[in-house]
């Protein structure tokens, strides 16, 4: 059932069709939608691999084109607070594309929640799959045309939404901070330049609010492509074994892919530095959950996990703060405490707060 994502004989004469969630019974389902040369099913469960494929299909029209509808399991929706969905009406594209719900036990979704999650219509199983496709037919024609009455979201404005009183203080405070260790920035930098080889400024990619995906910066304290070294130091992980759980997070005490220079930009975390521009750019915030590299992020999009990416990314958080006097801290409390955060209001205060019991956490108890 579950085909490639990039088939080598697709052709956008394909109408695709997005299955998330489905369960065995409605796999079974699916093969009777009236599919003939013109159809191409995509079966996906987990949230974050799904949006994701998704946003490729936007940024390469030239080669896809957006999927002709989304069909959700009405469960999977609930259970993930219906944040999938959010995010794609929040999309300058995938807002026009239908989304239609299926329910195999249980009432279908009320029209409250259809109207509130940007849902076009729930069908109870066993699904009539011929009124679907005339309700899709429909739709796409209709939706787009509706849409563009409303409000705009213009493409380069597709940033984190927070309080412009949380946007302020992160400006002025990353800015001051910016001013404040001006002097430490080049001396750092020569001296990663000096001891290896490589850009002095290491970019990754990481998910940070609503599953966005930006250039995550920081200075360079490893050895250069260390990334494609992972799975040679992954035993020494500190997460390893927890519960009999395969680790979600990684941490490698006394990595022995960083530098001279990267231990101690590291203990003071004088790498986290260029991070401030991240945070001018709109990228993440001063104080938040942090963000997280695309295999961490797969791992935390079921069940109440997913509210961690409700909350904005930030250089501090919960966790920075806690995880001082708590090393050895689980994957459980961990995702708690983003989940705590993701709970509040991003008041000023409290952010204020956490930044002041930051510096007292600057200097780490363990390398690495």
């Amino acid at each position: 059932m579950h085909r490639d994502l990039y088939p080598s004989d697709y052709t956008v004469a394909f109408r695709e069709l997005l299955f998330i969630g489905c369960s065995p019974h409605e796999q079974r389902n699916i093969l009777n939608f009236p599919h003939d040369e013109a159809y191409q099913f995509t079966v996906e469960s987990n949230a974050f691999r799904a949006y994701r494929w998704l946003e490729e299909r936007v940024e390469n029209l030239e080669t896809y084109q957006l999927p002709y509808a989304v069909i959700c399991h009405a469960n999977w929706l609930r259970e993930n607070n219906f944040f999938f969905v959010r995010q794609m009406a929040l999309h300058p594209e995938l807002r026009f594309v239908p989304v239609i719900a299926v329910a195999d036990d249980g009432p279908p979704l009320p029209q409250a929640q259809l109207s509130a999650f940007r849902i076009d219509d729930c069908y109870s199983l066993p699904v009539d799959w011929l009124k679907v496709e005339e309700r899709i037919e429909f739709l796409q024609q209709f939706k787009p045309k509706v849409l563009e009455q409303t409000n705009q979201i213009a493409k380069e404005n597709f940033r984190i939404d927070i309080p412009i009183r949380k946007r302020i203080f992160d400006v002025l405070g990353a800015l001051t901070a910016i001013v404040l260790t001006s002097w430490i920035w080049a001396p750092v930098m020569l001296a990663i330049w000096i001891e290896s080889k490589g850009p002095v400024v290491y970019k990754s990619k990481r998910v940070g609010f609503g599953y966005q995906v930006f250039d995550f910066l920081k200075f360079r304290s490893m050895y250069q492509h260390s990334d494609q070294h992972l799975l040679e130091v992954s035993h020494l992980n500190q997460y390893n074994g927890q519960n009999g759980q395969h680790a979600v997070f990684v941490k490698i005490p006394g990595d022995p892919r960083v530098t001279r220079v990267g231990r101690f930009i590291r203990k003071y975390s004088i790498d986290e530095l260029p991070q401030l521009l991240n945070v001018l750019r709109g990228d993440m915030s001063l104080v938040g959950n942090r963000p997280l590299p695309l295999y961490e992020a797969e791992q935390l999009t079921r069940d109440a996990w997913i509210a961690r990416f409700l909350a904005p990314s930030g250089i501090t958080g919960l966790w920075q703060i806690t995880k001082h006097d708590s090393p050895n801290m689980s994957t459980e409390d961990r995702i708690l405490l983003d989940l705590q955060y993701s709970k509040t209001r991003y008041s000023v205060m409290n952010d204020f707060i956490i930044t002041l019991k930051t510096f007292s956490a600057l200097v780490q108890k363990e390398e690495g």
